[in-house]
């Protein structure tokens, strides 16, 4: 359309006089400034096209989701974990409630008053047996609450490389990501792998506490025993031997 109107400008019937032609140089001037004009606003709409398509672009590019959802298996891991690490469970439905397992770990004061340790001759068949049902139980329940703690830091070692190569595919497909949508739609993926992350590691903590205190409650009920049988051993010897009717003296 500009160069049209150059065009007609240029080929526009100069007047002429006695078969001479003469320029009119003011009309040239202005129509060329028109069509420089024309061709100037052509130039800036053009622009403006363009600037309005790379919006709708833009736009279009924000509300596109991720190409791929990368999510953790989180449930399943969890589950898995639990399975493997928790023997609290197992005791709790064994005896009833966690009261009656604990209740089976005792203190000084509880094996002072047993008659199989206050000497009192009265420890009948049925308690020395539930006694060492005791002593079998807290034997088991170390054992179990150690298998548990490694197999769980077996588990967590298949899981290792499994949870890399997760990691490594979402940080990839984030940095393709075409879009604000698209990329809030990669962080979160990022975040609910970094909550899996967290989620195992809390799962081994706990295992890991309960080996410990499993064997603390043992180590407290032996230690009980043992202080308990050492008094009544010890009993009536707390006084000064007098040694002046000894066959040495």
């Amino acid at each position: 359309m500009a160069a049209l109107a150059f065009s007609v400008a240029l080929i526009t019937p100069v007047p002429v006089q006695a078969g001479i032609p003469v320029v009119d140089s003011t009309n040239l001037a202005q129509n060329t400034m028109s069509a420089m004009e024309a061709v100037a606003q052509t130039l800036k709409q053009i622009q403006q096209y363009q600037t309005q398509l790379q919006q709708y672009e833009n736009q279009l590019q924000n509300t596109m989701a991720p190409a791929a959802y990368i999510w953790d298996q989180a449930q399943a891991t969890i589950n898995d974990l639990v399975q493997a690490t928790n023997t609290l469970q197992h005791y709790k439905n064994q005896l009833g409630s966690l009261d009656a397992y604990l209740g089976k770990f005792q203190d000084v004061a509880y094996y002072r008053g047993s008659p199989c340790f206050n000497g009192s001759g009265g420890c009948t068949p049925s308690e020395q047996a539930a006694m060492e049902e005791n002593r079998r139980l807290v034997s088991e329940s170390q054992k179990k609450a150690n298998d548990a703690l490694f197999r769980g830091l077996e588990q967590q070692q298949d899981n290792l490389q499994t949870d890399a190569r997760q990691l490594q595919r979402l940080q990839s497909a984030a940095q393709g990501a075409d879009g604000q949508l698209a990329a809030i739609g990669y962080a979160n993926q990022l975040a609910s792998n970094q909550a899996n992350q967290l989620l195992q590691i809390r799962s081994l903590l706990i295992a890991q506490q309960n080996a410990v205190g499993t064997r603390m409650q043992a180590d407290a009920d032996r230690e009980a025993q043992y202080q308990a049988s050492r008094d009544k051993l010890y009993e009536g010897l707390s006084q000064p031997v007098n040694r002046s009717h000894s066959k040495e003296y």
